[in-house]
């Protein structure tokens, strides 16, 4: 069983050309509070950010609610596999992201119901 927090507003998934540097929007400051993901890859710049915060050039998929998992450390196996699994066989599409403290899960805002009743149905405990 694990404990998983949602956050606050919506997240968006964003692409950028390969190359790109770091848009200005992404920095922060000592009290953002805000969950940032950035992935430089072969032929993106990939971006997971807060609705707001979305690069003016990307391409943005949005309307995605962060659910993030409480309390984890990296000696733990299986955390994402007990949240993907149950929401892969109700169908719900995700989006998952990890650092180095903690996992972190997007589905999509008009599924969020329907992931939060199947995650607390496969045992888990979502705060809000």
């Amino acid at each position: 069983m694990l404990d998983l927090d949602l956050l606050p507003g919506e997240y968006a998934v964003c692409r950028l050309p390969a190359g790109s540097t770091l848009p200005a929007s992404l920095t922060a400051g000592p009290d953002d509070k805000s969950v940032i993901s950035v992935t430089w890859g072969v032929d993106e710049l990939s971006v997971i950010c807060p609705n707001d915060r979305i690069p003016a050039d990307a391409v943005a998929d949005t309307a995605w609610r962060c659910l993030r998992v409480a309390d984890l450390n990296l000696a733990m196996t299986g955390v994402l596999a007990s949240l993907v699994g149950p929401l892969a066989e109700a169908r719900v599409n995700i989006v998952t992201f990890s650092t180095y403290d903690t996992d972190y899960l997007l589905v999509p805002t008009v599924r969020l119901t329907e992931a939060v009743n199947t995650l607390t149905a496969a045992g888990h405990r979502i705060a809000s």
